[in-house]
């Protein structure tokens, strides 16, 4: 039994398809680095992450499949469910089999499970949409923290880039120790955290506190490529600054 080691990355998942297509070998289960315990019952392989074997595999999706296939693929990922992987998988080859009318085939239980999966991370994406409150920490600088169930912090920004063009913001995700840092111009996600940087700092002068966190960011030795490619329920009260 083959089991496929991967980065994490959804670029990395999408090589991990390419190979394991061209090579004819369907694995056993497809597991991420950072869950990863060794299998000593049968084959572990590493897959590395193949920029342009993703492309590959992403553009045969849009075109074999459909490009809400492709959507639906990337909202089931961002589940960070382990089994998602292998749920991705397995939707995948029976897209290149069915094509185009594969989500009418609901009653199919890979196809059913990708569709209510994705659904899911939509619904909360457009729930934190919602719920997100910004408070000004430092002039100019507006700050919001979410703790979503699941990934949703790289639907979400588009959203705020385009609403708050003119503004300096920062969308922290608690859960995950991620946060999306739009300086009017784009935004980038980041593990390095506001609140040592931009948040418990008393200084005033800050442009120049922005553009030091901004700097900070930026330094190619901390940069985490891997997450630059990457109702009201009681739970989210704390998000909501009127609640405080």
């Amino acid at each position: 039994m083959v089991n496929y080691i991967f980065d994490g990355t959804f670029d990395g998942l999408m090589t991990v398809i390419y190979v394991s297509y061209y090579n004819h070998q369907v694995p056993n289960d497809i597991l991420s680095e950072n869950s990863y315990q060794r299998n000593f019952f049968g084959d572990d392989i590493y897959i590395s992450t193949d920029i342009d074997k993703s492309n590959k595999v992403q553009n045969a999706i849009k075109n074999k499949i459909s490009q809400e296939a492709l959507k639906n693929i990337y909202y089931v990922y961002l589940s960070e469910l382990e089994s998602s992987y292998m749920l991705i998988y397995k939707y995948v080859r029976l897209g290149f089999k069915i094509g185009k009318k594969i989500d009418n085939y609901l009653q199919n239980d890979i196809v059913h499970n990708v569709i209510k999966l994705s659904q899911r991370v939509n619904h909360e994406s457009y729930k934190m949409i919602e719920l997100i409150r910004f408070k000004e920490i430092k002039k100019g600088l507006f700050y919001a923290k979410i703790h979503p169930d699941y990934n949703v912090l790289p639907l979400i920004v588009p959203h705020f880039a385009a609403r708050f063009q003119n503004q300096y913001f920062v969308i922290h995700d608690v859960k995950r120790n991620l946060s999306a840092v739009y300086d009017k111009k784009s935004w980038v996600i980041t593990d390095i955290s506001p609140e040592k940087t931009l948040i418990t700092k008393e200084e005033e002068d800050y442009e120049n506190l922005w553009k030091i966190y901004y700097k900070n960011i930026s330094i190619d030795e901390r940069k985490n490529l891997r997450l630059q490619r990457q109702y009201m329920p009681k739970k989210y009260w704390d998000i909501l600054i009127e609640k405080q």
